[in-house]
Order: structure tokens, then C-alpha cells, then sequence
């Protein structure tokens, strides 16, 4: 047996030509892996409840999948992550309901990018039955992960149907380059008003009131704008935010999000968004956990509206999957 759990325990029994273990335990190549000893089994202590995922990896350092584990994960990154649940993991009851049987309606735009170069493409999904009128309008980057992985448009149709928030417009917007464009990069906000506003609101919608939405990276931008933009925005919802991050800050020739420091958090103290309702929430197992807790206290001592949830999984699809019905609730007063 590749995965085996005894409480809190979980035993991996590594396979053949596996020097390491990877995964949510050692924030995947974050920090060096979990060497394998001998062959011998990794035996490692980890919340009850928790989604796990995990790869070995091979003596020249590349990640391969447990050949004994089927279970696979949401993510989309890779081929090679494999889960291992300790007892089980919570569902929110809006995923165990039955499907909606009233589902919105998608509008799908494709245009040239004037701000950044490419095609540049967003799916506008409005509740069933809309026919016009004032409306709340969450702009949601990464857009085509949320609408197929996340499923937020089925998570809107649910919670209306069932009657517990009602419905919104959520603009998918999928990036070009999403290094460039979140990682508080403030052209992202001409994209957004000069590209994507004018082509969402007037023809498909009417905005009662303007949200931006998004996780890790696409967390961070959103927040970032969100709290200095009280004139478009009132909104907020980020998963496991990449709240470390500053500037122009590189690290290998990439973005740094491991070492930058939390600017963000140094921004908000100096300038609160007292115009925000903010909905935070991470996973317990990733290096952004602290981050995302440092800026919620924050809110918490301020006093803004805010809720902040945690997650026993990791920086995944797993995590804000599970997340999306309680921001999407909280925002809409659900």
C-alpha cells in the first residue's frame, strides 16, 4: 500500500528509485524534500481532516506520481500530484446538494489586448433569468480555472436556487503572462477599466457594485487594487494570497514570493481599505498561511468587514474549491 493513515500518522511507502518526497509538506520545491532512507517508509504527523498532496522524486531531482496511489488532485499544474486524506475531508454542504437545475447563462468575449499583447479572452456568466438591471460584478482572474476547475458559476447557481444569497455577474478574465499582470503590477487596472469594464458593463450587465476575486497571484492583484481603488471597487475575495510580494522584487530571475517580505500588509496598516469587505481565507498547509493571517488580523483589530476561514490542504484547487461557497455567501450576505 503506497499511503497508509493511523489517526493523525500517514505512512508514504516509497517506491522504487523514489530519494525524496514532495509536496504540501515541504511546499513543493519551496524546500528541499523529505529524504527516503534506505527504502525505508516516511511516517509524518498531520492535521486530522487535512487533504494532502504529495510526489516523489527521482536522484536526478525530477517529480514523479506514486505508481500506487490512483488518487489524484484538482491540480492543474502538474501531472504527478498525488492526495492522501487523513480520516475526512470536509465538504461544504452546497457541494454535497444536488446539482442546480435553473443554471446562468455564459457570454463569451475574445478581442485583441491593447494593454498587454494577445488574445485576450472572458466569460461573462450572469444568474438564470437575468434580463437587465443593477447587479454586483465580481471580475475573476484566472478565469477559466474558477469557471471549469472552481466551478464558481455553479457555486452562484446553487446558493441562489437554494435561496441562501442572491445572484451575481462573475467576468472571467483569463490572463496573458499572469507574472507580469498580478503580480502588483497597476497597468492591470488599465486593462481592467480601458479592455474589460467597457466590454462587460452596459450591453450584458448593469453593475450595482464592482468585486475582484482570485487566488494566490490573482489574490494578491485583487486585494492590491481593491484597497486602493474605493471608487470602482467595494469587494474583495482572496484565496491563499500571494502576500509575499513587493515591487520589482525578483528572485532567480522570477517573481519572489517566498522572500520579498509582506509589503502589501505595510500598505494596508498605512492606508486601511475602510470601503472593503474583504473575504480571506488559506490553506494550513503552505508557506502563505502566516501572510494571509498577519493581513486578517489586521482587519480584525481595525475593525473591517472581513471573514477569514482556514483549510486543513494545502495551495491548491482542493483548498479554494472548498473555500468558494463561503466567500461567494459572505460577499453576497448569504
Amino acid at each position: 500500500m503506497a499511503v497508509s493513515v493511523d489517526g493523525q500518522w500517514v505512512t508514504f511507502s516509497p517506491p522504487a528509485g523514489a530519494v525524496g518526497l514532495i509536496g504540501d509538506v515541504t511546499d513543493w520545491r519551496k524546500r528541499e524534500p523529505i529524504p527516503v532512507v534506505d527504502g525505508a517508509p516516511l511516517r509524518l504527523r498531520l492535521p486530522r481532516g487535512a487533504w494532502v498532496e504529495y510526489a516523489w522524486v527521482d536522484a536526478a531531482g525530477e517529480a514523479f506520481a506514486d505508481p500506487d496511489n490512483a488518487q489524484r488532485s484538482l491540480n492543474p499544474w502538474w501531472p504527478y500530484p498525488r492526495a492522501a486524506v487523513v480520516g475526512e475531508y470536509a465538504r461544504h454542504p452546497l457541494w454535497q446538494a444536488p446539482d442546480a437545475t435553473l443554471k446562468g447563462t455564459a457570454h463569451r468575449l475574445t478581442w485583441e489586448g491593447t494593454v498587454f499583447p494577445g488574445t485576450r479572452r472572458v466569460i461573462v456568466y450572469t444568474p438564470h433569468g437575468y434580463a437587465g438591471g443593477p447587479l454586483p460584478v465580481y471580475y475573476v482572474q484566472d478565469g477559466v480555472a474558477f469557471y471549469r476547475t472552481g466551478k464558481l458559476g455553479d457555486v452562484m447557481d446553487r446558493a441562489a436556487e437554494a435561496g441562501l444569497a442572491p445572484g451575481a455577474a462573475f467576468a472571467f478574465v483569463e490572463p496573458g503572462d499572469r507574472n507580469e499582470e498580478y503580480y502588483l503590477n497597476p497597468r492591470y487596472l488599465e486593462f481592467l477599466t480601458t479592455e474589460v469594464m467597457p466590454r462587460v458593463e452596459g450591453e450584458l450587465v448593469t453593475a450595482s457594485v464592482r468585486g475582484l476575486w482570485g487566488a494566490s497571484l490573482g489574490g494578491l492583484i485583487s486585494l492590491f487594487l481593491g484597497a486602493r481603488h474605493p471608487e470602482l471597487f467595494s469587494r474583495v475575495a482572496a484565496h491563499s494570497g500571494a502576500f509575499i510580494a513587493r515591487p520589482g522584487a525578483t528572485r532567480d530571475g522570477v517573481i519572489d514570493t517566498t522572500t520579498a517580505g509582506e509589503w502589501l500588509l505595510e500598505q494596508l496598516r498605512a492606508n486601511p481599505p475602510t470601503h472593503l469587505t474583504t473575504s480571506l481565507d488559506t490553506g494550513t498547509l503552505e508557506w502563505l498561511t502566516g501572510p494571509n493571517r498577519r493581513i486578517a488580523a489586521l482587519f480584525a483589530d481595525l475593525g473591517l468587514a472581513h471573514q477569514y476561514r482556514e483549510y486543513p490542504s494545502g495551495h491548491n484547487w482542493v483548498t479554494w474549491r472548498e473555500a468558494l461557497p463561503e466567500a461567494f455567501l459572505y460577499l453576497q450576505g448569504g
